[in-house]
């Protein structure tokens, strides 16, 4: 498969559904020995690993001559659900568009990172190229963090897509819980009943108001907090004893978990004063740390140049990444894919010239970097 486009295709036909989002996903196992077969018969190196049974990520290496740096490249396999799509396994391409459920997030930058690293295995570099494709980047990450205890690199570049914009920052996440105690008892017994859905009315007006007051970050707008999911009760004659907020805040660089849940806690803090019976407690399930470097990194101007002029400005993103952790790593780290659209919607697509210009930029990074 020469073709990007082809190898495109072939990795949007496969079916990689994250099972921890949708019961019964097909998650990775095909797709990693797609991508470990393509590699071996490209006169790559592929590992494949799987310390998660049933979630396999595979290394894709072009092995140096000894003495360079390494440059890791980095994309998913894993997807969304594709619930009303029409044909999501089937890549339909429309003028310079390829349609499919992960063409844009984010099959396009694993088949450019893919394609980068074969071309750079003819360069006689003296260090590595290493593509870690990796699983469940759309649920917990298990995949970069696995393959982050087997491979060290001296700079990193994520092919999320980025509308070849060069991104150097992106936000983080908090998933908290707020559970709101009732007591339940019979609808036509108010006097023995609290009512808990209601109870928690207020929390949400302040949730609200706090979402105005974030603050904002040059590079990836302003910070936020919703509602995600509410539930309460169990039938319509009985007063609910639980009603349960799952909410996500978005954090910005230099934003710490701490500075969340204190923010969370005084929030709670004035809804029991406002309401003395008030009995409520707050509980942090998933943290994600957002991601920065500066913007004059080596690696930033080295996909700059590599790019020739075809890449956007240097900027930040709005979604989490795995960029995140591999900087965590001490690597330095960017992010750098295509155009498209339809992230997580029923309309997905993305741009097979960007693909093939993110191919080649991440050759000519290669060429700079492992020389």
């Amino acid at each position: 498969m020469d073709d990007p486009a082809e190898l495109l295709a072939a990795l949007v036909a496969i079916d990689s559904v994250n099972p921890a989002l949708v019961p019964g996903g097909a998650g990775e196992p095909e797709i990693a020995a797609f991508v470990a077969g393509w590699a071996r018969a490209a006169g790559l190196d592929a590992d494949v690993l799987e310390s998660t049974p049933g979630r396999p990520s595979v290394l894709v290496r072009a092995r140096g001559r000894g003495g360079g740096r390494t440059l890791l490249l980095c994309g998913h396999l894993d997807t969304v659900g594709y619930q009303g799509m029409r044909d999501p396994l089937t890549a339909r391409i429309e003028g310079d568009r390829l349609y499919g459920r992960g063409a844009y997030d984010m099959k396009a930058g694993v088949a450019a990172a893919l394609h980068g690293c074969r071309a750079a295995a003819a360069l006689d570099l003296a260090g590595d190229v290493v593509v870690a494709a990796v699983a469940d980047e759309e649920h917990a990450s298990l995949g970069v963090q696995e393959a982050l205890r087997a491979v060290q690199a001296d700079a990193a570049i994520v092919t999320e897509p980025t509308e070849l914009a060069v991104a150097v920052a992106h936000k983080g996440f908090v998933w908290s819980e707020i559970e709101v105690t009732g007591r339940a008892a019979h609808g036509s017994r108010p006097h023995l009943g609290v009512d808990a859905i209601v109870r928690a009315g207020p929390i949400l007006t302040a949730l609200g108001a706090l979402d105005g007051t974030l603050g904002e970050h040059p590079l990836v707008g302003r910070g936020s907090v919703h509602a995600g999911v509410i539930a309460g009760g169990g039938e319509l004659s009985s007063y609910p004893a639980r009603c349960v907020i799952g909410l996500e805040h978005r954090t910005l660089p230099g934003q710490s978990v701490a500075e969340v849940e204190a923010g969370l806690e005084a929030l709670l803090e004035r809804c029991r004063a406002e309401d003395p019976e008030l009995v409520v407690e707050r509980r942090t399930l998933l943290v994600r740390e957002p991601f920065s470097v500066p913007a004059d990194a080596e690696i930033a101007h080295a996909v700059q140049d590599a790019a020739g002029g075809r890449a956007g400005v240097v900027g930040g993103v709005s979604f989490w990444a795995d960029s995140a952790f591999i900087a965590a790593a001490g690597i330095p780290t960017v992010l750098f894919g295509p155009s498209g659209a339809g992230a997580h919607a029923v309309e997905e697509w993305v741009s097979l010239a960007d693909t093939v210009t993110v191919g080649r930029t991440l050759t000519g990074v290669a060429e700079r970097l492992c020389a």
